[in-house]
């Protein structure tokens, strides 16, 4: 549960690999590098010592410049302050660190809605240059009631920018709340407003840092001594314990001493804490750490959750689902996981629900009608259907909940329609499928996948691409919701169409499955009304438990498309967030496209 480190910089009298094996032998299993006056290091010198802490599973973390803040008004200086920002996260990333600490900066008896104004457009400027280096930017809570940094104003950063983490400086907290961390509840409700406010996935780990602190009635005055002062870290481990959450802590004390101190207390700690027996059993197996870990208590027909706003019953938690041993209960933890990053996509969407009730090696079916049984707390979309000759009541989501309720339901697979409910007959994307026929590669898949995104540009149009959870691609197109299906659709045939007429080797737009037979299909059959595909974050019914997982364009021919899974995604989230977020922006329109193509007008 607890991770300790402390910061500094290496000796110049000692190799890296002998500072590292130090580290360890001293019972430190992570280390910050202070470059909070200056960057002491190049980047060739960050990427040998990052090397060298991989290879000893020590992760790392940079503190930046303690000039680098996000309130600075002055264009010529904030100018330099996200300069060290993004050196300081570029350093980061070619060292394989997982966050850079950085303070949000004094309030200058300026209004705080100014003052996150001026921090959100620095965080803008930051986001066009960091966004896809898989660091995460932390901000560190306020100490003093001069600076900003307090734990509601960095959630709600954290809630509009995927990159940005909370740090939880300790000392600050405790100074700034008059010495409010003397106990484990104080701890306690800490972590709980982090679980309530902040994405699983951000928090865990928790990113913390540990010093003793004199302080007064406006917050911090120094650093002290680790044992001078009244703030202790033996609450911190217990409620890290009781509340099940993975915690970082990195001692910023001054001296060796102290960090002694402290790294022997946790230890003392970690042997001696007690934990409550908790409410009910994990609804998961354990062979998967998720983020969230939903609990739920026995009852006479099940199992019902527990610590959620909404009732909702679970059954069979421990039925394999998959080959690999992941349960039904892992589906629904992971589900309850990824619901920050999912249920965006899911908004105003009917789902239709790809059922698999005894796991992916039985018989499945698509359900489109709610079953009648579902929460009285779950939306219904009525939609007529020309097919049925009626109407479908299909079944949204819109909270962890309703995620949890779809894996209880066997739903392995979620897929929402590609429009809005507001605006039905208008797609909200193009979507591109690049499904690889029989004999063909994954190899050919990527060439695939590169031509479309050559040939977007082209048009004056961004793409976005996500494994399928096999062995395609799908690449959305996000649109305004102003083209009805049709267009879209003939939009996707004729750019397939160019493609495999200008690559036939690879390329098919063939519906006849045998003359497919070693080359990439565009199915373009996804664009038209009541058509669904699986969501970015879905789970995929094929053993490993695969997600279709978001990708950068230039990772394409790096990754393999089998190694996103339920037990393995979230590292990858932690560091990069959320990559779809673009395609639910919109902001294209295909005119200008129908036009160079020679597509006729509507």
């Amino acid at each position: 549960m607890i991770t300790f480190g402390y910061s500094g910089l290496p000796s110049p009298d000692n190799s890296d690999e002998e500072f590292l094996d130090g580290l360890l032998e001293q019972g430190c299993q992570a280390f910050e590098l202070a470059f909070t006056r200056s960057f002491p290091w190049n980047e060739r010198r960050c990427s040998s010592f990052g090397k060298e802490a991989a290879r000893r599973g020590i992760p790392l973390s940079i503190h930046a410049p303690y000039f680098a803040v996000l309130t600075v008004t002055d264009e010529d200086r904030a100018r330099k302050c996200r300069g060290a920002i993004e050196h300081a996260m570029n350093l980061a990333a070619g060292m394989g660190a997982r966050m850079v600490v950085a303070h949000p900066g004094g309030r200058r008896k300026e209004e705080p809605g100014f003052l996150m104004d001026t921090i959100r457009r620095h965080l803008d400027h930051l986001a066009t240059k960091v966004s896809d280096l898989g660091v995460g930017l932390g901000l560190e809570t306020t100490g003093r009631a001069s600076q900003m940094g307090s734990l509601g104003d960095i959630a709600l950063l954290c809630a509009e920018y995927p990159f940005v983490r909370p740090v939880i400086d300790w000392a600050h907290v405790h100074a700034i709340s008059g010495g409010g961390l003397r106990s484990v509840e104080a701890f306690e409700a800490v972590l709980g407003f982090l679980r309530e406010n902040f994405a699983g996935w951000k928090v865990d780990p928790l990113h913390s840092q540990f010093s003793d602190v004199l302080y007064d009635e406006n917050g911090e005055i120094r650093h002290l001594p680790y044992g001078q002062g009244d703030l202790r870290v033996t609450p911190l481990v217990e409620a890290a314990h009781r509340a099940g959450f993975r915690v970082t802590v990195i001692s910023e004390s001054r001296d060796e001493p102290s960090h002694r101190r402290i790294r022997t207390e946790i230890k003392s700690a970690l042997a001696s804490v007690t934990q409550p027996v908790p409410l009910g059993r994990s609804a998961g197996s354990g062979a998967v750490s998720f983020p969230t870990a939903p609990r739920a208590a026995e009852t006479k027909h099940g199992y019902s959750l527990v610590g959620y706003h909404h009732p909702l019953r679970l059954s069979n938690l421990d039925k394999r689902f998959f080959p690999d041993g992941y349960t039904k209960g892992d589906l629904i933890s992971y589900y309850a996981s990824v619901a920050p990053l999912l249920l965006p996509h899911l908004e105003d969407r009917a789902i239709v629900m790809a059922r698999f009730p005894d796991g992916v090696e039985a018989a499945s079916f698509y359900e489109k009608q709610a079953p009648g049984h579902q929460p009285a707390w779950m939306p219904l979309v009525p939609i007529d259907s020309a097919h049925r000759g009626g109407v479908i009541e299909y079944v949204t989501a819109d909270r962890p909940e309703s995620l949890m309720w779809l894996a209880n339901m066997g739903c392995i697979e979620i897929h929402p329609w590609l429009s809005r409910v507001r605006s039905l007959d208008a797609a909200d994307f193009a979507v591109f499928d690049l499904d690889p026929a029989a004999g063909s590669s994954w190899d050919q898949v990527v060439a695939v996948a590169g031509l479309l995104r050559e040939a977007l540009g082209h048009l004056r149009l961004r793409g976005y691409p996500k494994t399928s959870g096999s062995k395609g691609i799908h690449i959305y197109v996000p649109l305004d919701p102003v083209h009805d299906y049709a267009r879209v659709r003939t939009f996707v045939q004729r750019l397939g169409h160019l493609l495999a007429a200008a690559n036939p080797e690879n390329v098919t737009m063939d519906r006849h499955i045998p003359n497919r037979a070693g080359k990439v299909y565009i199915d373009s059959g996804q664009n038209r009304g009541g058509a669904t595909i699986a969501a970015a974050y879905s789970v995929r019914p094929r053993p490993g438990a695969p997600v279709s997982t978001p990708l950068r364009w230039d990772e394409l021919d790096t990754i393999d498309p089998a190694s996103f899974t339920i037990a393995t995604i979230w590292d990858r989230i932690s560091r990069y967030g959320d990559l779809f977020a673009p395609v639910l922006l919109g902001g294209q329109r295909l005119e200008r496209a129908e036009e160079t193509l020679g597509i006729g007008e509507y």
